[in-house]
């Protein structure tokens, strides 16, 4: 029997890779000679790096960077063995949970730092990159970044522009001759899930900025300002790509990857699945196992465990999956390609008893023995 086991993290309790292991577990204690498969999964959100460089044996960078309001801040990235891929996500460096309430400012908040994982992870020889840009606490649409590789944004009189959103109105001209050099050579797949352009009532300022400090007497301003912009980046490079969707996600950093960088926008679990080449897994399985804290309706609409068994199904393999938890709408994931789930929490209990990690594992584990005593 050969299993492969693909189930995101239950969140403040079990990692992916330690969820894998406990169903793992279970499955060897009743088949020991099974051949069970373990991959990380995510969904190119948060915990996506933490996820493949567990799960892919990736080694971790410490890095410190520029903050989203200028001060230093600790970052990390994952280098994948073997294959000059850095994976990594925005918010490490500008997040914005690095930011308190009273501390959002989209006028000042800058992706600068993100452009120095991207500038350290290059000279550390990466060339492929994988990216999320979920929970900015930015509205630059990635001036901040680009600067830190090299691009120069100037305003009428030539100087340097300011940090943040307060840039992008004065920027006049953009000169690329001191951009990194190897940025030529590398590929940046981006994992982005949502699909708003860059500017409009429908774009970066208006959707995502009050979550980030933007009052309403400030969107159509900053809104103007991400127009000038543009307009000015596609004079520059004979390109639009505002309406491209997913260009307004992380405060205009999607248009940003697009323009400069030739980055590719891919939803999350589309991105991930391909990273850690569950395909190659799972076509020959006799089972998928997949899973995730909380099951329900908006499972079925394309998160991680859907994907797998999407997968799956292209080779008509049957999906289990299991969840800390599952609720009436989560029979809407039979329907999306899971073919059986079940809640692993035993008995009536509290919330911190169930999150328990160590609980959790016990669970994990033995809801997967009983399982598997009918396969």
């Amino acid at each position: 029997m050969k299993v492969v086991l693909a189930i995101d993290s239950l969140k403040g309790s079990l990692s992916s890779i330690q969820a894998g292991n406990a169903v793992k577990e279970g499955i060897l204690k009743i088949h020991p000679h099974a051949d069970v498969i373990l991959k990380p999964l995510a969904d190119g959100g948060e915990g996506t790096t933490d996820a493949l460089i567990e799960g892919l044996g990736a080694k971790k960078i410490n890095i410190t960077v520029t903050g989203p309001l200028g001060s230093p801040v600790h970052a990390y990235y994952g280098l994948l063995p073997d294959s000059n891929t850095a994976v990594m996500e925005m918010a490490s460096a500008a997040g914005i949970t690095l930011l308190t309430e009273s501390e959002k400012a989209p006028l000042r908040a800058t992706t600068y730092g993100v452009g120095e994982m991207i500038k350290d992870a290059v000279q550390k020889g990466c060339r492929d990159f994988i990216i999320g840009i979920g929970g900015s606490a930015t509205n630059d649409g990635g001036i901040g970044m680009l600067k830190a590789l090299g691009f120069s944004f100037l305003d009428k009189n030539g100087k340097e522009t300011l940090e943040g959103a307060q840039a992008l109105d004065t920027v006049s001209s953009i000169d690329i001759s001191n951009k990194l050099p190897e940025l030529s050579d590398c590929r940046f797949r981006i994992a982005c899930d949502v699909t708003n352009p860059l500017c409009g009532e429908n774009g970066a300022t208006y959707i995502y900025g009050p979550q980030k400090g933007v009052t309403d007497e400030l969107k159509p301003v900053l809104d103007s300002a991400m127009n000038h912009y543009a307009q000015v980046v596609n004079q520059t490079f004979e390109k639009d790509f505002s309406c491209y969707a997913g260009a307004g996600a992380a405060g205009g950093l999607g248009f940003a990857f697009l323009n400069f960088l030739n980055a590719k926008l891919i939803p999350g679990v589309e991105l991930i699945l391909d990273a850690i080449h569950l395909e190659e897994d799972v076509k020959d399985a006799d089972i998928v196992v997949t899973g995730e804290g909380r099951m329900d309706s908006q499972t079925a609409m394309g998160k991680a465990p859907v994907g797998v068994a999407r997968l799956a199904k292209k080779y008509g393999i049957k999906v289990i999956a299991f969840a800390g938890s599952v609720t009436l709408g989560a029979s809407a994931c039979n329907q999306a390609g899971i073919d059986a789930f079940f809640p692993i929490v035993r008995g009536v209990t509290t919330l911190e008893a169930a999150m328990n990690p160590e609980n959790a594992y016990a669970n994990m584990k033995a809801t997967a023995e009983q399982v598997f005593r009918l396969l």
